[in-house]
């Protein structure tokens, strides 16, 4: 294997937005996401990463493969969804990077990429004179039935790079579900770190 974690950009981005928005399909199938999402709709939410000028791509790449990514932009460039709940808390936007997604196939994990993403991602936040860094995880009854019993969180890793959890900022988006025939709300928990 030739593991190269990079930044795209220009060209190189557009030409990547496919292959991204199938593996955003095939890891959020998993809990606690369980995304049952379709190529039409991804090529248009992956639109805002080719248009926003503060927006990040980052990739990992096997033998030219896109096995992982992660993306970040302005917050005042992602969805409202996202940026009125974290309005609400007093924090200006144009202060924080919002990071979308983080997304790795399951046999890449543990090769420190996940690192290399928030690395890349906390360096493109100071280059645009950010001060703070944000994400939202999606937060499920802990008896829902799809949770696998052998599931871990993140939590512990987020909180390692210094992401803490911001009492009170939950962003609500729709999506559907695996196994479900139209699209529901979830809550969201915002993580933010300041750099």
């Amino acid at each position: 294997m030739s593991l190269t974690v990079r930044a795209l950009k220009g060209a190189e981005l557009e030409a990547a937005l496919d292959d991204m928005a199938r593996l955003r399909i095939t890891v959020f199938r998993a809990w606690p996401y369980l995304y049952d999402g379709t190529l039409d709709y991804e090529r248009t939410y992956l639109q805002a990463y080719r248009d926003s000028p503060g927006a990040l791509l980052v990739a990992a790449i096997d033998d030219g493969r896109i096995v992982g990514a992660s993306t970040s932009a302005p917050m005042e460039d992602h969805a409202a969804e996202f940026a009125e709940p974290m309005r609400q808390t007093g924090l200006a936007l144009e202060k924080i990077l919002y990071g979308a997604e983080s997304v790795l196939l399951p046999e890449y994990r543990g090769r420190g990429v996940g690192h290399r993403f928030f690395d890349l991602r906390e360096d493109h936040a100071r280059s645009l004179g950010r001060s703070h860094v944000a994400f939202c995880s999606v937060m499920r009854p802990g008896d829902h039935p799809l949770r696998p019993d052998a599931y871990r969180s993140n939590d512990a890793f987020w909180t390692k790079r210094g992401y803490a959890p911001l009492p009170g900022a939950i962003a609500h988006f729709s999506w559907r579900d695996l196994g479900e025939v139209s699209d529901t709300e979830k809550p969201l928990q915002f993580w933010i770190r300041q750099l």
